[in-house]
């Protein structure tokens, strides 16, 4: 339980400690310094995170980086647990904007560096609002980031993999970018797999696996392409359980 206090301790303080540079960044935005602005505020994710990983006991082992190719991609990954999104920030070195539930707009200072980094809260209940975001996803990897987005929509906690939702296919063809299937394992064993909120040491897992290329798909080669992503990534699962 005293790691978890610690967690919690060190999760509030580094973001009541960052708000100066947090008002920096938000000016550097509204002058279009957009490149610093970036560096600035993924070198300031990434070492928080990396920090959170250190404290909750993480190890994380990564493979596959050589399949991650040049240019904007969308990163699909299967969702086991909170610490996914720490996992791929801490070992993605694309600005990656991720596409997170819109529960996480509500949380105060997380979801302003979360905007900072472009990340799209996703309202699961509007299908409207989900079209929405969907679009600024969109804009997102015509201006040359890669986005990163769980297809399940929510978390498996370790189970099976969920059925993929269509909007991950949806967004990489209209892009014509290679979506980048990512496998995680083990990170429900930090949280979702205690009873109540205790973070424990775990072995993380994330297997970046060859892309598929998304250009130059025919009609019915997409129709079925959310369940060759599952299939891929389960497989994989499977394979490192």
């Amino acid at each position: 339980m005293l790691r978890t206090i610690i967690w919690l301790i060190y999760f509030s303080l580094y973001l009541i400690l960052s708000i100066p540079m947090l008002w920096k960044v938000k000016k550097m935005r509204e002058k279009g310094q957009i490149e610093e602005h970036d560096h600035i505020v993924r070198k300031m994710v990434k070492n928080w995170a990396l920090r959170l990983m250190k404290l909750a006991g993480a190890t994380m082992e990564v493979t596959g980086l050589e399949n991650i190719p040049e240019g904007p991609v969308v990163f699909a990954a299967n969702h086991q647990g909170y610490a996914d999104i720490p996992l791929l920030l801490t070992q993605l070195d694309k600005p990656n904007p991720i596409i997170a539930k819109k529960e996480l707009e509500k949380v105060p200072l997380l979801s302003h560096w979360m905007k900072e980094l472009n990340c799209i809260f996703i309202d699961r209940e509007n299908a409207r609002q989900a079209m929405d975001s969907l679009k600024k996803a969109n804009e997102l990897l015509r201006d040359g980031y890669s986005v990163c987005i769980f297809p399940e929509g929510t978390r498996n906690k370790g189970k099976d993999l969920l059925e993929f939702k269509s909007g991950t296919i949806r967004l990489a063809t209209r892009a014509k970018v290679p979506i980048v299937p990512c496998c995680i394992e083990g990170t429900y064993n930090m949280l979702e797999a205690n009873k109540g909120f205790k973070i424990t040491p775990a072995k993380l897992q994330l297997h970046i696996l060859p892309a598929i290329e998304t250009a130059e798909l025919s009609r019915e080669e997409i129709k079925g392409l959310d369940e060759k992503l599952r299939t891929i990534i389960k497989e994989k699962r499977d394979s490192v359980m």
